[in-house]
């Protein structure tokens, strides 16, 4: 078994009385390996969230098959859910219980016994710091501490697959910088990571691998340097003093450029770094063009997204 995850063909459509719905999962096909982090990226209305539900057993899909931990998902759920731990988007925390109430509560719903309960959760408590504040009521915890603590409860029975799903939705820097923290010393310990997320940043921080889903149907796949290859490489920006500038460094900037007016940028595809770098200047000097800025840079994960699921919408729509 080399794959901790996998869908084949999955879809999933809602009735209606009057008018039939465009399924929410349309052929949809995933493959994730062991040990991984694996972003899930797409659109609000995308159908990552009725992935999630199938492949954590809790919606039946309408067609196709999936495992998890080798188990398909819809002959044998009752043991798909006793290997996988799910984050969903709110959390599952009494705020007036401490953390380690929490956590000994949900040790016992899983059947631990008292002192399995308890020895487990001072092992949580321990690994994801939050030893000094086990008998402190949830209620009042931070966003950062609550998220992990919720990420603790979901480990109670160390699951082999676990699903974040927007696991930092609300969370300061801060708080999502301990969140990833937390994800990292998971996978290193051999846990495989299915990650839903609405911030590209976060993919490109902890994705070994990304699909891209929109529609219900798979876009695009690969580790974040590869989607990014997709634009081309590298690219220059040009941040002009005057935005009347414009025009003429696109020109100068030669195919695949692009201007934002409100920023006073213009943007590139290049190859050769260095060279390209060397040139722009040259010839921004020569036509007289004053710039505020000059940079090398990737392309983002957003500029990606943006892109991929831009060409999807176009392709539905004819």
């Amino acid at each position: 078994m080399t794959h901790a995850i996998i869908a084949e063909g999955l879809t999933k459509t809602y009735a209606q009385r009057r008018r039939q719905p465009p399924p929410a999962l349309d052929g949809f096909d995933l493959a994730v390996a062991h040990g991984s982090v694996h972003g899930l990226l797409g659109p609000n209305g995308a159908g990552k969230t009725t992935a999630v539900r199938i492949l954590t057993t809790l919606l039946r899909p309408t067609s196709g098959r999936a495992e998890v931990a080798g188990l398909d998902v819809t002959r044998h759920p009752d043991d798909v859910r006793y290997r996988i731990g799910l984050l969903g988007q709110h959390a599952a925390l009494d705020e007036e219980l401490s953390s380690r109430q929490n956590l000994d509560l949900f040790g016992r719903l899983y059947h631990l016994g008292g002192p399995g309960a308890a020895r487990r959760a001072t092992e949580l408590l321990e690994r994801f710091d939050l030893a000094d504040a086990g008998d402190k009521p949830v209620k009042h915890f931070s966003g950062g501490m609550r998220r992990r603590l919720d990420l603790a409860a979901s480990l109670i029975t160390r699951p082999q697959v676990l699903f974040l799903d927007e696991p930092t939705t609300g969370l300061d820097p801060r708080g999502r910088t301990e969140v990833w923290e937390s994800v990292r010393s998971l996978t290193a310990d051999g846990t495989t990571v299915l990650l839903t997320t609405q911030y590209l940043e976060e993919a490109d921080q902890l994705a070994d691998r990304i699909t891209v889903i929109d529609a219900g149907r798979l876009v695009a796949e690969g580790t974040p340097d590869e989607l990014k290859s997709r634009l081309g490489g590298d690219r220059i920006d040009v941040v002009v003093r005057d935005a009347r500038d414009l025009p003429r460094v696109a020109a100068l900037l030669g195919d695949g450029g692009t201007t934002d007016p409100d920023r006073r940028l213009a943007s590139a595809p290049v190859t050769d770094r260095m060279a390209a770098l060397t040139a722009t200047v040259r010839a921004l000097s020569d036509a007289g063009i004053d710039t505020e800025d000059i940079a090398l840079r990737r392309p983002t994960l957003d500029e990606v997204f943006l892109q991929l699921t831009d060409k999807q919408r176009k392709a539905t729509a004819a």
